[in-house]
């Protein structure tokens, strides 16, 4: 579905829809395909960037499946925009021209002879981990290259129907507290390569984990990064290029007996509902819900896997800045959550 006729929700709000693919969850290859009209870009994770010796190789060509990509052609209008990961050496690849030429010639190129529409890129996540973000000069360099990248891209026309030139979307972090610090993505950042970017995907999840279990992403906390990132530019163009990050998946947590448990798919959950018949509870502060359960080995345990209510609200929310969404990842969740979309 192109962005001219993006999906429509509660009137006449409209608004991208971006869903993620994993090959370790083929579930989602075949979900892309019965619902391609409720999305407007579809990511499947597919490549690396990576630093091979002093030249730079993109890798997972051999992922790509192209007889999904035409059947999917063929069932709707859904953009896809492969994911690529750059895990190439940032010190190296940013602070070097003919590197930063190359790694963009790699992408431009491979979008170009494998027919996609541009592609998801992340990388702010690998830069932070560097340790890179820090230095005012190599941070300058990190925002230029994306610059430079959407600028190549949308110099490359496509002939496709109502689509003008290949998309790039950048995925960025939630800011790790309210007060920013230098290497979270921050609004001033958003501004800066809102002309380059067509797209941001927010990864608004994961708030907790294992070391800290509760809820995925609770709702509170959505709006306030919204409001770090966004201030007063609600619905705005800034806002429509915002895709809110929507989780599929959900969290088993093991609360006796140390950390535990982790991340569970829509299978995993319907067998524990099976198994444990147990009741819900409706968590108002983080607008989630959850039930508790216990093992054979009588551990105790907490499970947050989103529902028709926390989706809903999760919608609403976008829809309240005007924002679009992203779904990690479609092969993860349950067949009834996209009647919402």
């Amino acid at each position: 579905m192109h962005m001219s006729q993006k999906i429509r929700l509660a009137g006449s709000y409209t608004y991208p829809v971006l869903a993620y693919i994993t090959p370790w969850n083929s579930k989602g290859y075949e979900l892309a395909k019965r619902f391609n009209s409720k999305f407007t870009h579809l990511s499947p994770i597919w490549y690396d960037l990576r630093s091979q010796g002093t030249s730079l190789i993109l890798e997972g060509r051999h992922n790509a499946d192209m007889g999904w990509i035409s059947d999917l052609r063929m069932a709707g209008d859904a953009w896809v925009l492969p994911r690529v990961v750059l895990e190439a050496f940032p010190a190296e690849l940013l602070t070097k021209k003919k590197q930063r030429s190359k790694a963009i010639n790699l992408i431009v190129s491979e979008c170009k002879e494998m027919g996609y529409d541009g592609i998801v890129l992340e990388s702010w996540s690998r830069w932070a981990a560097y340790n890179i973000l820090h230095d005012p000069k190599m941070r300058n360099l990190a925002l230029q290259f994306i610059k430079d990248l959407g600028d190549a891209l949308h110099a490359v026309t496509l002939e496709r129907k109502d689509k003008k030139w290949l998309q790039l979307i950048y995925v960025i972090g939630p800011p790790h507290s309210e007060k920013l610090q230098v290497h979270d993505f921050g609004p001033k950042d958003l501004r800066s390569l809102s002309d380059a970017v067509d797209g941001f995907s927010l990864m608004t999840y994961d708030f907790s984990g294992p070391h800290n279990p509760g809820p995925n992403a609770p709702l509170k906390w959505i709006d306030s990064t919204l409001q770090l990132l966004l201030g007063t530019n609600k619905n705005s163009a800034l806002a429509s290029k915002i895709l809110l990050g929507i989780n599929f998946y959900g969290n088993d947590f093991i609360l006796s007996g140390g950390p535990g448990g982790g991340a569970i798919t829509g299978g995993d959950y319907l067998s524990l509902l099976e198994k444990h018949k147990p009741a819900f509870r409706w968590e108002k502060n983080s607008a989630e819900h959850l039930f508790f359960y216990s093992d054979d080995k009588h551990n105790n345990h907490a499970v947050f896997y989103p529902s028709l209510m926390s989706i809903s609200m999760r919608l609403e929310e976008a829809r309240k800045w005007g924002c679009g969404i992203s779904i990690w990842e479609i092969g993860q969740g349950l067949d009834y959550f996209y009647d919402l979309l």
